[in-house]
């Protein structure tokens, strides 16, 4: 039941109307690792679906990522119930990325790298649009492959 209200609260989100890269949006220039997160145009305020404490994020710096080139890997890490996979690992860099939720439903998004770390520890932020919406994933890297 957990599962089927995260992921519910993560569909929600994403397809609610965000903008988190617009005046007056509070994370415009700070990240603060916050996990998935996401801004309502009505209010400004940042709301966190998914703290980083609670995702595994993989750099893939190989032919081994996702879609057998470099890429990231963002996966809830306490239920599995979504992951994230993009090559858009590039600042400034923008292209497809695919939510996966449940192991089931799969969503088609549009990527924009904001920040992009080499090393675990550091920073990755990544914008994610799609049907009108906007999120972000503002992370630090775990793991580099």
């Amino acid at each position: 039941m957990k599962k089927i209200i995260l992921g519910l609260f993560i569909v929600a989100g994403l397809f609610a109307a965000c903008d988190n890269d617009n005046t007056p949006a509070p994370n415009e220039d700070t990240c603060d690792y916050d996990g998935l997160t996401y801004t309502t145009d009505q209010n400004a305020t940042t709301q966190t679906l998914v703290p980083d404490s609670q995702l595994s994020v993989q750099l893939f710096t190989g032919n081994n990522g996702p879609d057998g080139q470099p890429g990231i890997e963002i996966v809830e890490n306490q239920n599995f119930s979504f992951f994230f996979t993009t090559t858009v690992i590039h600042e400034g860099q923008s292209g497809p990325g695919r939510i996966v939720l449940n192991g089931t439903d799969t969503y088609q998004v549009t990527v924009t790298c904001q920040r992009a770390g080499t090393q675990a520890g550091q920073e990755f932020r990544l914008d994610v649009t799609g049907n009108g919406i906007e999120a972000e994933f503002c992370v630090q890297i775990d793991q580099v492959l």
